[in-house]
């Protein structure tokens, strides 16, 4: 009879982790199918890529629309651009995150958490709401095609600093009064203590950053005019035009356009997945 429980047991622990796997497949085929639906359209022909139905793998692989693709948009000076900005960004929310999150977990101050829910119900409002006006206020500064218009508005992340803040909170007090008994300012504790210990959440919030950057498509096409400001994303929509789609030209710009960002993606991945496992546990 125990062993009949037992052997129930297994098999049903058995079944559950089939099924889980299963799931977890999908999920990860769902994920990968656009990425190599546009890899395989990148190597197509125009009249293959409009064939319907449509074929999987290119039955003649031209990879001259990689070529194509890189001459007909100057793309060497919108990754320079892309760059750039994304580094510019990167830095400036790293500061301004650290710092905030540093106030708004360790500090006391009157209406600290009122100012906190404020600071995170900006996250619910669309940039389609705050674009025009912030539009009038960079023409007003003569940043209007300029890179302070692309970088300034963005050197702070409220995401950014709610996720530091978690990881910060989570920080025993005793490292705080240990370094304050030995002199240190409440600047030196956090570029001293906590800073290093939260190593894993910023390359999480640098990559995070980059990535906003590097994708960013409204703002940079809003707020440049000319080719010189321009960064990598308003150079895809050169292939969409009233005329129709260059998909295959299209599909080969994005494909290295996010090549470097599933580079940088892979090379992190040990510290993006630690940060979410020290982050929000605390509160």
């Amino acid at each position: 009879m125990m062993r009949d429980r037992v052997a129930s047991y297994r098999l049903s622990r058995l079944a559950g982790r089939i099924m889980l796997y299963l799931i977890l497949a999908l999920g990860a085929a769902t994920m990968i199918l656009p990425f190599f639906w546009m890899l395989s359209t990148s190597l197509k022909t125009p009249p293959e890529a409009l064939r319907f139905p449509p074929t999987w793998i290119p039955q003649v692989f031209d990879f001259s629309n990689y070529i194509d693709a890189w001459r007909a948009v100057p793309f060497p000076l919108y990754f320079l651009n892309t760059i750039f900005v994304a580094l510019s960004v990167m830095v400036l929310v790293l500061i301004t995150s650290s710092l905030a999150a540093y106030a708004f977990a360790r500090m006391r101050f009157p209406g600290r958490e009122t100012i906190f829910l404020l600071f995170l119900s900006m996250m619910m409002v669309p940039m389609p709401v705050y674009l025009v006006p912030s539009y009038v206020i960079l023409s007003k500064l003569g940043w209007v095609d300029t890179y302070y218009a692309l970088i300034i508005p963005w050197a702070a992340h409220v995401f950014s600093i709610f996720w530091l803040r978690q990881h910060f909170r989570t920080i025993p007090n005793d490292l705080y009064d240990a370094a304050t008994i030995d002199g240190c300012s409440r600047f030196g504790f956090l570029w001293r203590v906590m800073i290093p210990l939260s190593k894993s959440i910023l390359v999480a919030v640098s990559l995070f950053s980059l990535i906003g950057s590097w994708n960013s498509f409204m703002w940079p096409l809003v707020v440049t005019n000319s080719v010189s400001k321009r960064i990598i994303q308003v150079g895809l929509a050169y292939f969409s035009t009233e005329q129709g789609t260059q998909y295959t030209l299209m599909m080969a710009a994005a494909t290295f356009c996010i090549s470097p960002l599933l580079a940088i993606f892979f090379v992190a991945q040990k510290q993006i997945i630690s940060s979410f496992a020290r982050s929000g546990l605390k509160e």
